[in-house]
Parts: C-alpha cells; sequence; structure tokens
C-alpha cells in the first residue's frame, strides 16, 4: 500500500555556487577598473561592460551625491550606459565620471545621434559618491581635486579582477565605528542566472551585532567568505545601534552598490531589481537609509541570456523577483566581505573588522 505524501517533508531546493572569482565580474560581459591615491585616502571603482547595457538606478539615502542618475529614469532618450563609477570624494568625486567618460569617449565609445569622425560620442556614465573627505590623507588639492584622473586611471585598468577592502571607491570609508571597504560578491543559480554585486560601504550603521564580531549579514554567508562565524546570536534591543557611527554628520555617510545580472532585463524591470536589492543593504548595516547616508543602488545587465519574450507573463515576473532576491542576498554578502578585508592605511586612525 502507497504512503500518502508528507506535506510538511522540507522539499528539495536547488542550489546554485558561488561564481569562480566571487566578484561581480563573474557576470559575463562585464570588467571593473579601480584607481587608488592613497596621498588623499580616497579611490575610484568603474564598472564597465563589453558593450552598452540597460540599467537603473534606486536611491535611499537622504544625503546622495549623483551625476547622470536622471538619464535611468524610465520615458527618457537613452536607454543604456557606457559604465557606472563608484567614487570617494562626495560632490568633487563626480568629477571621477567625467574621467570616465573622457576615457570612453576618446574610443569612440557613447551615444550619438550622427556617427562622425569629427563629433564625440556622448558616453552615458551615471556616477555615486561618498563622503570620504574627513577620513585622512592630504585632501589640501585647492582647485585641482585628483578624481577626473582617477576616473581615467579606473577605466583604463578594468579587467576580471579587481582587489578588495582598501580599495577604489572603499579606500577612505569607514562602516559605522569600523574602517569600511570595497565589496563584490557572486552568485550562479541552479539554471544558469548569474547575479553578482558590488558596493563600497561607508555607512552610518554598523555591519556587526553588537557585543561580538558577527556580522549582520552571517546568514547569508556562503563558506568562509567573511569569516565564517554564521549568524548573531544575542538579541538586540531597539534603541541598540552597537558600532554605529556617534555625531553622524550630514553627507558623511554612504553605501554606494551596483547589482549586475547576464539576463536580458528592461529598464523598469532593472528598477525593481534595485529596488529589491536595497534590501541587502537592510540585512547588512544598522540602522541604513539614514539622512545622513546617501545610499545608491545600481543595477544593469548584460543581457547574455534571453528572458521569457513576454514582459507581462507570470514567468517573467517571477523572474524579476528571483534575481532580486539574489541580488540582495549577494549584497549583503559583499558589504560584509568589504569591510572583513579592509585595513586601515597610512593616515587613517580607524578601527579594522580584524582587530576587534
Amino acid at each position: 500500500m502507497m504512503r500518502p505524501p508528507n506535506i510538511f517533508a522540507t522539499p528539495t531546493v536547488p542550489h546554485g555556487t558561488v561564481g569562480p572569482r566571487n566578484l561581480i565580474t563573474d557576470v559575463p560581459g562585464l570588467k571593473v577598473g579601480y584607481a587608488d591615491a592613497p596621498s588623499n585616502c580616497t579611490g575610484v571603482n568603474v564598472i564597465l561592460p563589453d558593450a552598452p547595457a540597460v540599467a537603473a538606478v534606486d536611491v535611499r539615502g537622504g544625503g546622495p551625491a549623483t551625476r547622470e542618475t536622471d538619464t535611468l529614469t524610465l520615458g527618457n532618450l537613452v536607454h543604456t550606459v557606457d559604465a557606472i563609477v563608484l567614487s570617494g570624494g562626495s560632490v568633487y568625486g563626480l568629477a571621477s565620471g567625467d574621467g570616465a567618460a573622457a576615457w570612453l569617449g576618446a574610443r569612440g565609445r557613447g551615444f550619438s545621434f550622427h556617427p562622425s569622425a569629427t563629433v564625440p560620442p556622448a558616453p552615458i556614465v551615471p556616477t555615486a559618491a561618498l563622503y570620504d573627505l574627513a577620513t585622512g590623507g592630504d585632501k589640501n588639492w585647492g582647485e585641482n581635486p585628483p578624481y577626473h584622473t582617477l576616473g581615467i586611471a579606473a577605466a583604463s585598468r578594468a579587467s576580471d579582477s579587481f582587489p578588495l577592502g582598501t580599495h577604489g571607491a572603499g579606500y577612505g570609508a569607514t562602516a559605522g565605528a569600523l574602517k569600511g571597504g570595497l565589496g563584490s560578491a557572486s552568485y550562479i543559480t541552479h539554471d544558469g542566472i548569474t547575479v553578482g554585486a558590488i558596493v563600497a560601504c561607508n555607512s552610518l550603521g554598523s555591519v556587526i551585532a553588537p557585543g561580538g564580531r558577527r556580522f549582520w549579514a552571517g546568514e547569508f554567508e556562503i563558506g568562509d567568505e567573511f569569516g565564517g562565524l554564521g549568524a548573531p546570536k544575542s538579541r538586540v534591543t531597539p534603541e541598540d545601534w552597537g558600532l554605529a557611527k556617534l555625531n553622524p554628520q550630514p553627507r558623511a555617510n554612504t553605501t554606494l552598490a551596483c547589482i549586475a545580472t547576464d539576463v536580458t532585463l528592461t529598464n523598469d524591470e532593472l528598477k525593481r531589481v534595485a529596488i529589491i536589492a536595497q534590501d541587502g543593504m537592510a540585512r547588512a548595516i544598522r540602522p541604513v537609509h539614514a539622512p545622513f547616508d546617501g545610499d545608491v543602488v545600481f543595477a544593469l545587465s548584460t543581457a547574455r541570456q534571453a528572458a521569457p519574450s513576454d514582459p507581462t507573463s507570470l514567468e517573467r515576473s517571477i523572474l524579476v523577483t528571483r534575481i532580486g532576491s539574489l541580488a540582495a542576498d549577494v549584497l549583503a554578502r559583499a558589504i560584509a566581505r568589504g569591510v572583513y578585508l579592509a585595513t586601515c592605511p597610512p593616515g587613517m586612525t580607524t578601527q579594522p573588522w580584524s582587530n576587534l
């Protein structure tokens, strides 16, 4: 006699894997460059797709510093980007987008109504900057901030691999009371979808639970990519922020991120992915999206895989939800990795996680 099915049995859940690099560049068709300025205690990252990529952005922080994010709004003329830039330097750092645009334009990349040898293209380079002006280094640059040059340097060295921790836009970052940094992570699903994230964590909130060294993102860790300590075990009261920054100043905090996937999605669908991915910040940082933060999440598609052709189909909506959910988990992991790997460079006195 056959037994009835056990409706309370744990369902079989398919498992994917971390990408070979555990970086956003595991997404096919994507490279990342970085440039550090140790004397200025700052840096820049350029996310560079092999071809113009559909993109979107979601801004949740109360003090953002951004450039060309309006071009990503649904209904505007240009639907693709040539690069996305994450930078230190607050408002000065937005010039890194100019540098990346100059580098791209010199190579004939960018939007053009009438391609011509005498008319340069217009590269579309949305940019977001975090505040690291008060964290050390020589910021007495007068009328010559270094960011235009850093943007060119970062674009020119874009590759499949790049360093994490105290590099790029995370060079001068702080995460709560700890040294912040540049993080990245990836995931490939059982059916071949790749999702990756890169993030510069310079948050007001703390990335670790009060009273210990465990990351808020610990339950999403794969292997021991940020210490293998597991999820926090302590109970936390609503007003205990642990190692969040004391006396936060306006525009002095920001977490910048870019999510990427190889699945073909529209601007509107990528906007939804970016919105869902913001939950990754909430899983990894407490508190988050404060008036003092300039939190920004970009999302882009390299369009290496086709999606269901009917954009109104239930199947396609489920796919967008899957990618957004994966992006949130990957972003939470990337935030923890950036802080876990950060070291304190000369000129900074902030404590790194490794010294806790």
